[in-house]
């Protein structure tokens, strides 16, 4: 029977593809955390998503989430790893926002997050993208981390946005929006 653990992160600490052990709160394992944490958000996302052309898209991006994982695991700040993700990624995100950009009309205010299941957990996966950015980029300041990585994430969180505007737009959910 396969084990499901190796219990050598009891310490504190865990293991990189670099071959290094950091702690478990170095900034670049916090970065690597909120990543999972994202890429486990959409496929909540997806589990409710019932649109092909969205549930495809979602199963792409957590592939490249994947690959970002990996490619975090393997940086050792002294060299930049050599980046896994497809350089097309983000050009691929942003085909995609226009893709469904044109299928619904444009927006003139601000939205609050929400809608359908679908919708409302792919604002919550949003908003996680937006700190995994944020982590990513404070874990850059001690490791040699991509500017294509950033750049994804960065791209992500406005897909993740307007792929939930696309899902309440088509099961003809009603944005609230807020009121000052």
């Amino acid at each position: 029977m396969p084990k499901y653990y190796t219990g050598r992160g009891d310490d504190g600490t865990t293991g990189t593809l670099a071959g290094t052990r950091l702690k478990k709160s170095d900034k670049l394992m916090e970065a690597i955390g909120s990543l999972d944490e994202l890429n486990s958000a959409v496929g909540v996302a997806l589990s409710y998503v019932d649109d092909k052309l969205i549930a495809d898209q979602l199963k792409s991006i957590q592939n490249d989430l994947f690959v970002i994982g990996a490619e975090l695991a393997s940086a050792d700040g002294k060299k930049e790893v050599e980046s896994k993700l497809k350089p097309d990624a983000s050009a691929r995100l942003e085909a995609s926002i226009k893709e469904l950009g044109d299928l619904m009309p444009g927006l003139d205010k601000f939205v609050l997050p929400g809608g359908s299941r679908a919708a409302a957990h792919l604002h919550m996966a949003r908003s996680i993208a937006r700190r995994t950015e944020r982590m990513i980029v404070a874990a850059a300041g001690n490791y040699r981390i991509g500017n294509m990585v950033i750049a994804y994430l960065n791209r992500l969180s406005s897909y993740l946005f307007v792929a939930a505007l696309y899902i309440n737009f088509k099961d003809r959910v009603e944005e609230l929006h807020p009121t000052y």
